[in-house]
């Protein structure tokens, strides 16, 4: 299971009082060096946290695949288009938002977006779709050119949150048949939103689930130990849990 690391909220710190420090993209060499497989960045309209100019560097420097988050917009794509990152993740974005909320609308929206995720497929970049694990959006995605689906967690992470043990099994079910049904539509399925070192191992345990992107706690673990420990300790969990549930099979 391969790990991707979000380092967003690098640059939402170096924002915070302007200049170069703390620079994400040395954050995102840390990432390498600690274990990551990928690094994510979503570079919003408003330009919150990641810049165009982090992009760039970014695709210049890092050695590992970069995992663009960006809303379906025509100025997305055309920065996509110029950068040629090694994916994209379409994502809903609203200004107002604090982070991204729920899943894309892929089966209401097939008009807009199916000719986005072509243009960017057909330049050699695999698309995801970051959805809820629902059916409708599952399938209309399989329509699509988009390889990937990335599963929003949001929602499981929050009731296991609230220590509310029944809805945190409903939505970890509905994640478990979300990515079954993903997989035999034969997308690749990813997972994110919100995990931390107590909610990863089910969703780790997944086998049709073959890479987390996890950024905010990992950042947020940072202040307190380190990236490279957290991204550590983050890796071990998942092996551990995928290695638990290919013993009990």
């Amino acid at each position: 299971m391969r790990l991707g690391v979000n380092i967003d909220h690098v640059a939402t710190i170096r924002n915070a009082r302007g200049g170069r420090h703390p620079d994400p993209v040395r954050a995102a060499h840390a990432a390498v060096d600690a274990g990551a497989d990928g690094i994510t960045a979503h570079l919003r309209e408003d330009r919150r946290h990641i810049s165009d100019d982090d992009i760039a560097r970014l695709r210049a420097e890092i050695t590992k695949p970069l995992n663009l988050e960006m809303a379906a917009t025509p100025e997305m794509v055309e920065i996509a288009l110029r950068h040629l990152p090694h994916a994209v993740c379409l994502v809903p974005e609203r200004r107002e938002e604090r982070t991204t909320e729920g899943g894309l609308d892929v089966a209401g929206q097939e008009r807009q977006l199916f000719p986005f995720i072509s243009q960017l497929a057909g330049a050699g970049m695999r698309v995801s779709l970051f959805i809820e694990a629902d059916e409708r959006q599952i399938e209309a995605a399989a329509r699509s050119e988009a390889a990937v689906v990335e599963l929003h967690t949001g929602a499981y992470c929050d009731h296991a949150a609230t220590a509310d043990g029944p809805a945190r099994e409903r939505e970890l079910e509905k994640l478990r048949r979300g990515a079954a049904f993903a997989a035999e539509a034969g997308l690749e399925v990813h997972a994110g939103h919100g995990l931390t070192f107590e909610t990863v191992g089910p969703v780790a345990a997944m086998p049709q689930i073959v890479e987390l992107n996890i950024g905010h706690f990992l950042i947020g673990e940072a202040i307190f130990g380190g990236l490279d420990s957290a991204i550590r300790r983050m890796r071990t969990m998942m092996d551990r849990a995928r290695e638990e549930r290919r013993a009990a099979s």
